[in-house]
Protein backbone atom coordinates (compact mmCIF):
# COMPACT_ATOMS: atom_id res chain seq x y z
CA UNK A 1 0.00 0.00 0.00
CA UNK A 2 1.06 3.66 -0.52
CA UNK A 3 1.98 5.77 2.75
CA UNK A 4 -1.40 7.64 3.41
CA UNK A 5 0.25 10.79 3.63
CA UNK A 6 3.24 12.88 2.13
CA UNK A 7 5.14 14.40 4.77
CA UNK A 8 5.58 12.32 8.59
CA UNK A 9 7.25 13.59 11.35
CA UNK A 10 10.20 10.51 11.20
CA UNK A 11 10.95 7.83 8.24
CA UNK A 12 12.76 4.83 9.18
CA UNK A 13 14.94 3.32 6.56
CA UNK A 14 14.92 -0.49 6.56
CA UNK A 15 11.84 -2.84 8.82
CA UNK A 16 14.71 -4.85 10.55
CA UNK A 17 14.31 -5.22 14.11
CA UNK A 18 16.23 -2.42 14.93
CA UNK A 19 14.22 -0.10 12.59
CA UNK A 20 10.80 -1.43 13.78
CA UNK A 21 11.85 -1.03 17.56
CA UNK A 22 12.91 2.59 16.63
CA UNK A 23 9.32 3.31 14.95
CA UNK A 24 8.04 1.96 17.54
CA UNK A 25 9.36 4.57 20.45
CA UNK A 26 9.37 6.98 17.71
CA UNK A 27 5.74 6.46 17.55
CA UNK A 28 4.83 5.92 21.50
CA UNK A 29 6.41 9.02 21.29
CA UNK A 30 4.06 11.32 19.93
CA UNK A 31 5.80 11.71 16.18
CA UNK A 32 4.41 10.32 13.26
CA UNK A 33 6.48 7.78 11.44
CA UNK A 34 6.66 5.62 8.37
CA UNK A 35 9.34 2.67 7.53
CA UNK A 36 10.41 2.03 4.17
CA UNK A 37 11.24 -1.26 3.36
CA UNK A 38 13.20 -2.14 0.32
CA UNK A 39 12.47 -5.96 0.36
CA UNK A 40 8.94 -7.21 0.00
CA UNK A 41 9.15 -8.47 3.38
CA UNK A 42 9.56 -6.92 6.31
CA UNK A 43 12.06 -8.50 9.06
CA UNK A 44 15.66 -7.65 7.34
CA UNK A 45 18.05 -10.04 8.96
CA UNK A 46 15.60 -11.43 11.57
CA UNK A 47 13.18 -13.27 9.29
CA UNK A 48 11.16 -16.55 8.57
CA UNK A 49 11.48 -17.63 4.74
CA UNK A 50 10.00 -20.57 3.21
CA UNK A 51 12.77 -22.67 1.58
CA UNK A 52 10.25 -25.39 0.22
CA UNK A 53 6.84 -25.92 -0.67
CA UNK A 54 5.49 -25.77 3.42
CA UNK A 55 9.20 -25.36 5.02
CA UNK A 56 10.40 -22.28 6.71
CA UNK A 57 13.70 -21.40 8.36
CA UNK A 58 15.63 -19.04 9.78
CA UNK A 59 17.44 -18.10 6.63
CA UNK A 60 19.88 -15.30 8.32
CA UNK A 61 19.58 -14.71 12.12
CA UNK A 62 18.95 -18.48 13.72
CA UNK A 63 19.01 -18.04 17.83
CA UNK A 64 18.11 -15.06 20.06
CA UNK A 65 19.94 -14.30 22.81
CA UNK A 66 20.35 -10.50 24.06
CA UNK A 67 16.59 -9.30 22.84
CA UNK A 68 16.64 -6.58 24.77
CA UNK A 69 14.03 -7.62 28.10
CA UNK A 70 13.28 -3.58 28.56
CA UNK A 71 11.87 -3.65 24.48
CA UNK A 72 10.30 -6.95 25.17
CA UNK A 73 8.23 -5.14 28.56
CA UNK A 74 7.83 -1.79 26.96
CA UNK A 75 6.33 -3.22 23.48
CA UNK A 76 4.25 -5.77 24.97
CA UNK A 77 5.85 -8.64 22.44
CA UNK A 78 4.35 -11.34 24.22
CA UNK A 79 0.73 -10.22 23.08
CA UNK A 80 1.91 -9.70 19.78
CA UNK A 81 2.97 -13.36 19.27
CA UNK A 82 6.79 -13.63 20.48
CA UNK A 83 7.16 -17.07 22.15
CA UNK A 84 11.05 -18.19 22.84
CA UNK A 85 12.17 -21.66 24.36
CA UNK A 86 15.55 -21.65 25.91
CA UNK A 87 17.72 -23.81 24.70
CA UNK A 88 19.08 -26.62 26.50
CA UNK A 89 21.75 -27.51 26.25
CA UNK A 90 22.55 -23.83 25.15
CA UNK A 91 25.62 -25.13 23.74
CA UNK A 92 26.55 -28.89 22.71
CA UNK A 93 30.10 -29.89 20.91
CA UNK A 94 30.28 -33.70 19.06
CA UNK A 95 34.02 -34.33 18.89
CA UNK A 96 36.04 -36.53 16.49
CA UNK A 97 36.42 -39.73 18.60
CA UNK A 98 32.50 -39.74 19.07
CA UNK A 99 32.49 -37.71 22.39
CA UNK A 100 29.52 -35.14 23.03
CA UNK A 101 29.92 -32.57 25.20
CA UNK A 102 26.66 -30.98 26.26
CA UNK A 103 26.65 -27.66 28.19
CA UNK A 104 23.20 -27.74 30.05
CA UNK A 105 21.19 -24.73 31.42
CA UNK A 106 21.42 -26.17 34.65
CA UNK A 107 24.85 -25.24 35.94
CA UNK A 108 25.01 -28.48 38.20
CA UNK A 109 24.42 -30.73 35.14
CA UNK A 110 26.81 -28.45 33.64
CA UNK A 111 29.43 -28.48 36.39
CA UNK A 112 29.18 -32.44 36.46
CA UNK A 113 29.60 -32.83 32.56
CA UNK A 114 32.90 -30.54 32.66
CA UNK A 115 34.09 -32.66 35.66
CA UNK A 116 34.39 -35.84 32.98
CA UNK A 117 36.63 -33.50 31.22
CA UNK A 118 38.78 -32.38 33.87
CA UNK A 119 38.30 -31.74 37.91
CA UNK A 120 40.17 -28.61 37.87
CA UNK A 121 38.71 -27.37 35.16
CA UNK A 122 35.17 -27.50 36.57
CA UNK A 123 36.58 -25.90 39.26
CA UNK A 124 37.69 -23.18 37.79
CA UNK A 125 34.68 -23.21 35.76
CA UNK A 126 32.61 -22.21 39.11
CA UNK A 127 35.41 -19.40 39.71
CA UNK A 128 35.75 -17.91 36.49
CA UNK A 129 32.03 -17.96 35.52
CA UNK A 130 30.79 -16.26 38.64
CA UNK A 131 33.46 -13.48 37.38
CA UNK A 132 32.63 -13.56 34.02
CA UNK A 133 28.97 -12.56 35.20
CA UNK A 134 29.91 -10.06 37.37
CA UNK A 135 32.12 -8.01 35.12
CA UNK A 136 29.28 -8.85 32.28
CA UNK A 137 26.36 -7.42 34.86
CA UNK A 138 29.06 -3.62 34.72
CA UNK A 139 28.67 -3.64 31.29
CA UNK A 140 24.81 -4.11 30.91
CA UNK A 141 23.32 -0.74 31.57
CA UNK A 142 25.43 0.75 28.24
CA UNK A 143 23.32 -1.28 26.16
CA UNK A 144 20.63 0.39 26.24
CA UNK A 145 22.04 4.02 26.88
CA UNK A 146 24.46 6.16 24.41
CA UNK A 147 28.23 5.43 24.44
CA UNK A 148 30.39 7.62 26.91
CA UNK A 149 31.02 10.79 24.79
CA UNK A 150 34.66 11.91 25.01
CA UNK A 151 33.39 15.18 22.90
CA UNK A 152 31.72 17.29 26.14
CA UNK A 153 33.42 19.98 28.11
CA UNK A 154 32.67 21.78 30.80
CA UNK A 155 29.40 20.80 33.07
CA UNK A 156 28.76 18.51 30.36
CA UNK A 157 31.67 16.48 30.47
CA UNK A 158 31.60 16.27 33.98
CA UNK A 159 28.21 14.52 33.69
CA UNK A 160 28.70 12.82 31.72
CA UNK A 161 32.17 11.14 33.07
CA UNK A 162 29.09 11.01 36.34
CA UNK A 163 27.04 9.33 34.23
CA UNK A 164 29.84 6.50 32.90
CA UNK A 165 31.31 5.92 36.39
CA UNK A 166 27.90 5.17 38.34
CA UNK A 167 28.32 2.35 35.64
CA UNK A 168 31.47 0.94 37.67
CA UNK A 169 30.65 2.02 41.01
CA UNK A 170 31.94 -0.46 43.42
CA UNK A 171 34.18 -1.99 40.95
CA UNK A 172 37.49 -3.58 42.47
CA UNK A 173 40.92 -2.84 41.22
CA UNK A 174 41.26 -6.18 40.04
CA UNK A 175 37.95 -5.91 38.37
CA UNK A 176 39.25 -2.98 36.32
CA UNK A 177 42.36 -4.75 35.28
CA UNK A 178 40.26 -8.19 34.53
CA UNK A 179 37.61 -5.80 32.43
CA UNK A 180 40.80 -4.15 30.14
CA UNK A 181 42.21 -7.75 29.70
CA UNK A 182 38.61 -8.93 28.25
CA UNK A 183 38.64 -5.73 26.23
CA UNK A 184 41.84 -6.15 24.76
CA UNK A 185 43.29 -9.44 25.13
CA UNK A 186 42.82 -12.92 23.02
CA UNK A 187 40.00 -15.66 23.22
CA UNK A 188 42.31 -18.67 22.93
CA UNK A 189 45.23 -17.10 25.53
CA UNK A 190 42.62 -16.71 28.03
CA UNK A 191 41.42 -20.22 27.63
CA UNK A 192 45.04 -21.61 27.78
CA UNK A 193 45.88 -19.44 30.69
CA UNK A 194 43.07 -21.30 32.59
CA UNK A 195 41.99 -24.27 31.45
CA UNK A 196 44.07 -27.82 30.66
CA UNK A 197 41.32 -29.88 28.66
CA UNK A 198 41.24 -29.21 25.18
CA UNK A 199 37.76 -30.05 24.78
CA UNK A 200 36.72 -27.49 27.54
CA UNK A 201 38.71 -24.68 25.79
CA UNK A 202 36.76 -25.99 22.84
CA UNK A 203 33.60 -25.03 24.25
CA UNK A 204 34.00 -22.07 25.00
CA UNK A 205 34.97 -21.18 21.40
CA UNK A 206 31.85 -22.52 20.23
CA UNK A 207 30.07 -19.72 21.55
CA UNK A 208 32.64 -16.75 20.66
CA UNK A 209 33.75 -15.08 17.74
CA UNK A 210 30.76 -15.50 15.32
CA UNK A 211 31.00 -12.66 12.84
CA UNK A 212 33.67 -11.49 14.10
CA UNK A 213 37.30 -11.12 12.31
CA UNK A 214 40.43 -13.28 13.34
CA UNK A 215 41.29 -16.36 15.15
CA UNK A 216 40.84 -17.46 18.48
CA UNK A 217 44.37 -15.94 19.16
CA UNK A 218 43.97 -12.45 17.74
CA UNK A 219 43.92 -9.52 19.94
CA UNK A 220 40.08 -8.56 21.25
CA UNK A 221 38.54 -11.92 20.72
CA UNK A 222 38.01 -12.51 24.57
CA UNK A 223 35.28 -9.62 24.35
CA UNK A 224 32.69 -12.17 23.36
CA UNK A 225 33.09 -13.73 26.67
CA UNK A 226 31.16 -10.82 28.32
CA UNK A 227 29.06 -10.07 25.50
CA UNK A 228 27.34 -13.41 25.52
CA UNK A 229 27.31 -13.01 29.06
CA UNK A 230 24.48 -9.95 28.89
CA UNK A 231 20.97 -10.62 29.94
CA UNK A 232 18.47 -11.75 27.42
CA UNK A 233 14.50 -13.11 26.93
CA UNK A 234 11.64 -11.75 28.94
CA UNK A 235 13.22 -13.43 31.98
CA UNK A 236 16.64 -11.25 31.53
CA UNK A 237 18.83 -14.64 32.03
CA UNK A 238 22.56 -14.10 31.96
CA UNK A 239 23.80 -16.11 28.87
CA UNK A 240 20.89 -16.70 27.64
CA UNK A 241 19.94 -18.70 24.21
CA UNK A 242 16.72 -19.10 22.62
CA UNK A 243 14.83 -20.79 20.00
CA UNK A 244 11.68 -18.74 18.55
CA UNK A 245 8.67 -20.32 17.80
CA UNK A 246 7.95 -19.57 14.60
CA UNK A 247 11.16 -18.66 13.72
CA UNK A 248 13.29 -15.62 14.10
CA UNK A 249 11.05 -13.70 11.80
CA UNK A 250 8.31 -13.97 14.86
CA UNK A 251 10.18 -11.20 16.52
CA UNK A 252 10.05 -8.69 13.43
CA UNK A 253 6.37 -9.77 13.28
CA UNK A 254 5.25 -9.12 17.00
CA UNK A 255 7.58 -5.97 16.42
CA UNK A 256 5.59 -4.99 13.26
CA UNK A 257 2.28 -5.56 15.31
CA UNK A 258 3.57 -3.49 17.98
CA UNK A 259 4.05 -0.68 15.73
CA UNK A 260 0.83 -0.72 13.86
CA UNK A 261 -0.98 -0.57 17.26
CA UNK A 262 0.91 2.45 17.92
CA UNK A 263 0.13 3.65 14.48
CA UNK A 264 3.15 2.90 12.63
CA UNK A 265 2.99 3.20 8.82
CA UNK A 266 5.35 0.12 6.86
CA UNK A 267 5.47 0.50 3.53
CA UNK A 268 7.08 -2.98 1.61
CA UNK A 269 9.05 -2.96 -1.95
CA UNK A 270 9.84 0.64 -1.59
CA UNK A 271 13.49 0.98 -1.72
CA UNK A 272 15.20 3.92 -0.98
CA UNK A 273 17.09 5.60 -3.76
CA UNK A 274 18.35 8.41 -1.93
CA UNK A 275 17.62 10.88 1.20
CA UNK A 276 16.86 13.80 0.05
CA UNK A 277 18.85 16.64 1.82
CA UNK A 278 18.85 20.61 1.54
CA UNK A 279 21.04 22.82 3.37
CA UNK A 280 22.37 20.39 5.34
CA UNK A 281 19.14 19.32 6.34
CA UNK A 282 17.26 15.58 5.56
CA UNK A 283 14.43 16.67 4.34
CA UNK A 284 13.02 12.92 3.81
CA UNK A 285 13.78 10.19 1.20
CA UNK A 286 13.27 9.37 -2.67
CA UNK A 287 12.35 6.38 -3.03
CA UNK A 288 13.82 4.11 -6.62
CA UNK A 289 10.31 4.67 -8.16
CA UNK A 290 11.27 8.21 -7.79
CA UNK A 291 8.29 9.21 -5.50
CA UNK A 292 9.17 12.12 -2.34
CA UNK A 293 7.77 11.43 0.69
CA UNK A 294 9.33 14.52 3.15
CA UNK A 295 9.86 14.10 7.07
CA UNK A 296 11.54 16.30 9.58
CA UNK A 297 14.00 13.43 10.60
CA UNK A 298 15.14 10.36 8.76
CA UNK A 299 16.39 7.20 11.01
CA UNK A 300 18.90 4.91 8.49
CA UNK A 301 18.43 0.78 9.98
CA UNK A 302 20.98 0.38 6.83
CA UNK A 303 24.62 0.00 7.61
CA UNK A 304 26.84 3.24 7.53
CA UNK A 305 28.56 2.34 4.33
CA UNK A 306 25.26 1.67 2.33
CA UNK A 307 23.64 4.64 4.27
CA UNK A 308 26.51 7.62 3.90
CA UNK A 309 28.23 6.20 0.78
CA UNK A 310 25.24 5.29 -1.01
CA UNK A 311 22.31 6.72 0.19
CA UNK A 312 23.76 10.31 0.70
CA UNK A 313 25.13 12.54 -2.21
CA UNK A 314 28.86 13.05 -1.83
CA UNK A 315 28.70 16.27 -2.06
CA UNK A 316 26.69 16.45 1.36
CA UNK A 317 29.13 15.18 3.25
CA UNK A 318 32.46 16.59 4.91
CA UNK A 319 35.22 14.90 2.95
CA UNK A 320 36.80 13.38 6.19
CA UNK A 321 33.46 11.73 7.33
CA UNK A 322 33.07 10.56 4.16
CA UNK A 323 37.04 8.83 4.42
CA UNK A 324 36.41 7.62 7.65
CA UNK A 325 33.45 5.73 6.86
CA UNK A 326 34.96 4.08 3.81
CA UNK A 327 37.32 2.64 6.30
CA UNK A 328 35.20 1.17 8.64
CA UNK A 329 36.06 -2.89 8.04
CA UNK A 330 33.23 -4.87 6.89
CA UNK A 331 34.67 -7.85 4.66
CA UNK A 332 31.77 -10.84 6.29
CA UNK A 333 33.72 -13.47 7.39
CA UNK A 334 30.46 -16.03 7.49
CA UNK A 335 27.59 -17.57 5.50
CA UNK A 336 25.07 -19.18 6.13
CA UNK A 337 23.60 -22.62 4.28
CA UNK A 338 19.36 -23.92 5.22
CA UNK A 339 18.58 -26.91 4.84
CA UNK A 340 15.24 -29.33 4.58
CA UNK A 341 15.99 -32.57 5.42
CA UNK A 342 14.18 -36.35 5.27
CA UNK A 343 15.34 -37.26 9.13
CA UNK A 344 16.84 -36.03 11.34
CA UNK A 345 20.70 -35.41 11.67
CA UNK A 346 21.74 -38.47 13.84
CA UNK A 347 25.22 -37.17 15.47
CA UNK A 348 27.60 -40.07 16.69
CA UNK A 349 27.66 -40.16 20.32
CA UNK A 350 24.18 -38.18 21.56
CA UNK A 351 22.28 -40.09 23.52
CA UNK A 352 19.05 -41.29 21.87
CA UNK A 353 17.40 -41.01 25.01
CA UNK A 354 17.82 -37.36 25.27
CA UNK A 355 13.91 -35.62 24.40
CA UNK A 356 13.99 -34.39 20.74
CA UNK A 357 14.66 -30.65 21.61
CA UNK A 358 17.59 -31.66 23.45
CA UNK A 359 18.89 -32.97 19.79
CA UNK A 360 18.55 -29.40 18.52
CA UNK A 361 21.67 -27.57 18.31
CA UNK A 362 25.49 -29.45 17.98
CA UNK A 363 28.62 -27.06 16.73
CA UNK A 364 31.49 -28.49 14.56
CA UNK A 365 34.45 -26.77 15.52
CA UNK A 366 37.10 -29.39 17.07
CA UNK A 367 39.91 -27.36 18.51
CA UNK A 368 40.92 -23.89 18.79
CA UNK A 369 43.83 -24.90 16.54
CA UNK A 370 41.26 -26.09 14.15
CA UNK A 371 39.94 -22.21 13.75
CA UNK A 372 42.77 -20.71 13.75
CA UNK A 373 43.73 -22.34 11.04
CA UNK A 374 40.41 -21.87 8.84
CA UNK A 375 40.85 -18.12 9.85
CA UNK A 376 44.41 -17.96 8.17
CA UNK A 377 43.17 -19.59 5.21
CA UNK A 378 39.99 -17.43 4.93
CA UNK A 379 41.84 -14.07 5.45
CA UNK A 380 43.74 -14.30 2.05
CA UNK A 381 40.82 -15.04 0.06
CA UNK A 382 40.36 -18.90 0.00
CA UNK A 383 37.43 -21.26 1.12
CA UNK A 384 38.43 -23.50 3.59
CA UNK A 385 38.75 -27.14 2.58
CA UNK A 386 37.42 -27.77 7.09
CA UNK A 387 34.93 -25.80 7.98
CA UNK A 388 33.58 -24.18 11.39
CA UNK A 389 29.98 -25.32 11.16
CA UNK A 390 27.20 -24.39 13.83
CA UNK A 391 23.94 -25.56 13.35
CA UNK A 392 20.05 -25.96 14.55
CA UNK A 393 17.76 -28.29 14.00
CA UNK A 394 14.91 -25.67 14.42
CA UNK A 395 12.07 -28.28 13.84
CA UNK A 396 13.13 -30.44 16.45
CA UNK A 397 12.00 -27.51 19.25
CA UNK A 398 9.14 -25.91 16.53
CA UNK A 399 7.23 -27.86 14.78
CA UNK A 400 5.68 -25.48 12.96
CA UNK A 401 7.92 -25.07 10.63
CA UNK A 402 7.73 -27.92 8.83
CA UNK A 403 5.11 -30.56 7.72
CA UNK A 404 5.60 -34.22 9.33
CA UNK A 405 8.28 -36.20 7.76
CA UNK A 406 10.51 -33.04 7.10
CA UNK A 407 13.38 -31.72 9.21
CA UNK A 408 14.45 -27.83 9.38
CA UNK A 409 17.76 -27.44 9.53
CA UNK A 410 20.36 -24.06 9.73
CA UNK A 411 24.09 -24.04 9.81
CA UNK A 412 25.87 -20.69 9.90
CA UNK A 413 29.46 -20.78 8.26
CA UNK A 414 32.54 -19.33 10.50
CA UNK A 415 35.34 -17.90 8.46
CA UNK A 416 34.37 -17.96 5.11
CA UNK A 417 36.23 -14.62 2.83
CA UNK A 418 33.88 -11.90 1.02
CA UNK A 419 36.02 -11.67 -1.55
CA UNK A 420 37.78 -14.51 -3.23
CA UNK A 421 40.67 -14.93 -4.31
CA UNK A 422 40.56 -16.50 -7.60
CA UNK A 423 36.52 -17.11 -8.83
CA UNK A 424 33.36 -15.48 -7.79
CA UNK A 425 31.11 -16.23 -5.06
CA UNK A 426 28.34 -17.38 -7.81
CA UNK A 427 30.99 -19.80 -9.42
CA UNK A 428 32.00 -21.48 -6.05
CA UNK A 429 28.48 -21.19 -3.99
CA UNK A 430 27.74 -24.93 -4.78
CA UNK A 431 31.72 -25.49 -3.73
CA UNK A 432 30.50 -23.62 -0.45
CA UNK A 433 27.70 -26.37 0.30
CA UNK A 434 29.59 -29.38 -0.82
CA UNK A 435 32.32 -28.60 1.92
CA UNK A 436 29.50 -27.91 4.12
CA UNK A 437 28.06 -30.99 3.90
CA UNK A 438 31.16 -32.59 3.70
CA UNK A 439 31.91 -31.63 7.38
CA UNK A 440 28.73 -32.33 8.65
CA UNK A 441 28.48 -36.16 7.20
CA UNK A 442 31.78 -36.47 9.47
CA UNK A 443 29.59 -36.19 12.92
CA UNK A 444 25.85 -37.18 10.87
CA UNK A 445 26.55 -39.59 8.18
CA UNK A 446 23.03 -39.83 7.69
CA UNK A 447 22.56 -36.10 6.76
CA UNK A 448 24.27 -36.38 2.73
CA UNK A 449 21.27 -38.66 1.80
CA UNK A 450 18.11 -36.93 3.66
CA UNK A 451 18.96 -33.46 1.86
CA UNK A 452 15.59 -32.31 0.53
CA UNK A 453 16.39 -28.73 -0.15
CA UNK A 454 19.62 -26.85 0.24
CA UNK A 455 20.39 -23.20 0.40
CA UNK A 456 23.10 -21.97 0.25
CA UNK A 457 24.12 -17.90 1.52
CA UNK A 458 27.68 -16.57 0.44
CA UNK A 459 28.72 -13.22 1.96
CA UNK A 460 27.73 -11.08 -1.58
CA UNK A 461 24.28 -13.47 -1.18
CA UNK A 462 24.12 -11.88 2.23
CA UNK A 463 25.03 -8.24 0.87
CA UNK A 464 22.86 -8.75 -2.50
CA UNK A 465 19.65 -10.03 -0.90
CA UNK A 466 19.61 -8.87 2.72
CA UNK A 467 21.45 -5.22 1.87
CA UNK A 468 24.52 -6.34 4.08
CA UNK A 469 27.54 -4.24 2.68
CA UNK A 470 30.18 -6.56 2.29
CA UNK A 471 28.10 -9.66 3.63
CA UNK A 472 29.10 -8.24 7.25
CA UNK A 473 26.29 -9.21 9.87
CA UNK A 474 26.82 -6.81 12.49
CA UNK A 475 27.20 -3.66 9.83
CA UNK A 476 31.20 -3.28 10.66
CA UNK A 477 33.19 -5.59 12.91
CA UNK A 478 32.97 -6.00 15.88
CA UNK A 479 36.44 -5.25 16.94
CA UNK A 480 37.33 -2.34 20.11
CA UNK A 481 38.68 -0.04 17.52
CA UNK A 482 34.81 0.09 16.48
CA UNK A 483 32.92 -0.03 19.45
CA UNK A 484 31.50 2.42 21.84
CA UNK A 485 32.52 5.79 21.59
CA UNK A 486 34.23 4.67 18.18
CA UNK A 487 31.64 3.42 16.54
CA UNK A 488 30.51 3.61 14.02
CA UNK A 489 33.77 6.10 13.32
CA UNK A 490 35.27 8.33 15.98
CA UNK A 491 33.20 11.79 17.09
CA UNK A 492 29.91 10.31 15.60
CA UNK A 493 29.08 7.90 18.30
CA UNK A 494 25.86 9.42 19.90
CA UNK A 495 23.74 8.38 16.67
CA UNK A 496 23.45 12.05 15.24
CA UNK A 497 25.40 12.24 11.72
CA UNK A 498 26.93 15.43 10.32
CA UNK A 499 23.27 16.11 8.39
CA UNK A 500 21.11 17.59 10.66
CA UNK A 501 17.90 15.32 11.43
CA UNK A 502 19.52 12.57 10.09
CA UNK A 503 20.55 9.33 12.11
CA UNK A 504 21.64 6.06 12.34
CA UNK A 505 19.67 3.36 14.16
CA UNK A 506 20.83 0.26 13.19
CA UNK A 507 23.69 -2.57 14.00
CA UNK A 508 26.70 0.00 12.78
CA UNK A 509 25.50 1.88 15.94
CA UNK A 510 26.15 1.54 19.38
CA UNK A 511 26.40 -1.29 20.99
CA UNK A 512 26.65 -2.99 17.62
CA UNK A 513 25.12 -6.24 16.07
CA UNK A 514 22.75 -8.91 17.10
CA UNK A 515 19.39 -9.18 17.71
CA UNK A 516 18.93 -7.17 20.73
CA UNK A 517 17.24 -3.72 19.68
CA UNK A 518 19.46 -1.93 21.69
CA UNK A 519 20.68 0.62 18.78
CA UNK A 520 17.14 1.27 17.19
CA UNK A 521 16.09 1.93 21.03
CA UNK A 522 18.71 4.28 21.55
CA UNK A 523 18.51 6.06 18.38
CA UNK A 524 14.92 6.87 19.13
CA UNK A 525 15.27 7.65 22.77
CA UNK A 526 18.20 10.44 21.30
CA UNK A 527 15.59 11.67 18.74
CA UNK A 528 13.18 11.84 20.92
CA UNK A 529 14.93 14.20 23.08
CA UNK A 530 16.29 16.11 20.13
CA UNK A 531 13.08 17.00 19.43
CA UNK A 532 12.11 17.90 22.77
CA UNK A 533 14.56 19.93 23.24
CA UNK A 534 13.91 22.10 19.80
CA UNK A 535 16.55 21.13 17.56
CA UNK A 536 14.60 19.55 14.76
CA UNK A 537 11.86 21.53 13.13
CA UNK A 538 8.56 20.07 13.24
CA UNK A 539 7.28 19.04 9.73
CA UNK A 540 4.01 20.04 8.30
CA UNK A 541 1.51 17.27 7.34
Amino acid sequence: MPPLRKSYDAIVIGAGHNGLTAAAYLSRGGLSTLVVERRDIIGGCCVTEEIAPGCRASTTSYIASMLRPTIIRDLHLASHGLRMVACDPGLLVPFPDGHVVPWWADRDRAIAEFRKLSARDADTFLRLDEQLKRLARYLQPFFLEPPPDPSLRGVGGFLELLRVGKRFRGMQGDEAAQLVSFLTGSLGDFLDRNYESEKMKTMFLANNVYGKHGGPYDAGTALGLLFHLLSGGDGEIQGFYGHVIGGMGSITQALASACRKLDVEILTSAPVARISVKDGRSQGVILDDGAEISSSLVLSNADPKRTFLGLVEERELPVDFRHAISGIKMDGPCAKVNFVLSEEPRVTGMPLDWPIAQRSLFTLVPSLEFAERCYDISKFGEIPEELWVDCVVASNVDSTLAPAGRHIMTTFIQYVPYKLRQGTWDENRELLGDRVVKKIAEYAPNVPDSIITRQVLTPLDLERTYGLTEGNIFHGDLSLEQLFFMRPIAGWSQYRTPIDGLYLCGAGAHPGGGVTGAPGYNAAHRVLGDWKKGKVRKATA
